[in-house]
């Protein structure tokens, strides 16, 4: 049988990755549950997370060599605290509504500094800003509700490490593998 041009055996074949820091359970089902109730179709397919590196083609022949990038960026961090309060707005430049970091900015960007190059070195669309996405492209109404309704949102949990999603042939990102912090060193 001839492998799939999409199953990442095909000569050239490449796959869609992200690098996220994950929002842990019990908050990352809450948001995901409140993002549902806003009806955003991009709720059951992403889960709740923090971007380190946006979501980027990457030929399956280099991924060995994305894994030890983010292996290495991983080893050289160390753990931190991150804060989640209240909610912010990229409207009316990019059509987002997310909950907002109030610790652990400064610990995101340094991780997705380091994230960024080698491999994935890249000009970004955007100047990073960490967040949690509660809705994105969906009319300034429900837009304006997930403002509000989510403005009292309060969670504390500590960045361990990164994980490395892909994004399947059904639209769903699915979390391959984790790099923990100061893993490797003292």
């Amino acid at each position: 049988m001839a492998a799939d041009p999409g199953d990442g055996r095909a000569p050239g074949a490449a796959v869609t990755i992200g690098i996220s820091i994950p929002v842990p359970e019990p908050f990352g089902r809450r948001l995901r549950e409140a993002r549902l109730s806003l009806g955003d179709p991009l709720a059951a397919a992403i889960p709740a997370h923090i971007t380190l590196a946006p979501p980027m083609v990457v030929p399956c022949a280099e991924l060995p060599g994305v894994v030890d990038h983010l292996l290495r960026v991983a080893a050289a961090e160390r753990r931190f605290w991150i804060r989640l309060r209240g909610t912010g707005t990229f409207r009316p430049v990019s059509p987002v509504v997310f909950v907002a970091l109030a610790e652990g900015i400064e610990g995101c960007e340094r991780v997705q500094a380091h994230v960024m190059t080698g491999p994935l070195q890249g000009d970004p669309t955007f100047p990073y800003h960490p967040h949690v996405t509660i809705a994105h492209h969906l009319p300034d109404e429900v837009m304006d509700r997930a403002f509000k309704e989510l403005s009292g949102f309060r969670a504390d949990f500590e960045a361990w490490g990164f994980a490395l999603y892909k994004l399947g042939r059904d639209g769903i990102w699915r979390r391959d593998r984790d790099f923990t912090f100061g893993v490797g060193h003292d």
